[in-house]
């Protein structure tokens, strides 16, 4: 389910939403970055790094509380932070 009712759900996306990826798209990117068959990871990481790309998640979990699937948007999108800083999990 590609729903994203996450994204409805997170402030930074209903205020910032013609900027701001929001959690699903940051989501899916993390599934990318991660996938070990991907050639350019580092590339994926640095066009997420913009204050309203990666940055605008303030981190209030809304996104984790309502996804129907038990995803957590919020922990993909710290992930995908740590990895720009250098640990990729």
């Amino acid at each position: 389910i590609l729903c994203a009712c996450c994204s409805t759900s997170c402030p930074s996306y209903w205020w910032n939403s013609d900027k701001y990826l929001g959690p699903a798209v940051l989501l899916q990117a993390y599934r990318w970055i991660i996938d070990s068959r991907d050639s350019i990871t580092d590339e994926r990481i640095q066009q997420l790094d913009d204050a309203f790309k990666l940055y605008r998640c303030k981190t209030i979990m809304n996104c984790a509380k309502v996804c129907p699937k038990g995803l957590n948007p919020g922990k993909a999108i710290a992930k995908i932070k740590k990895a720009h800083h250098g640990t990729l999990e």
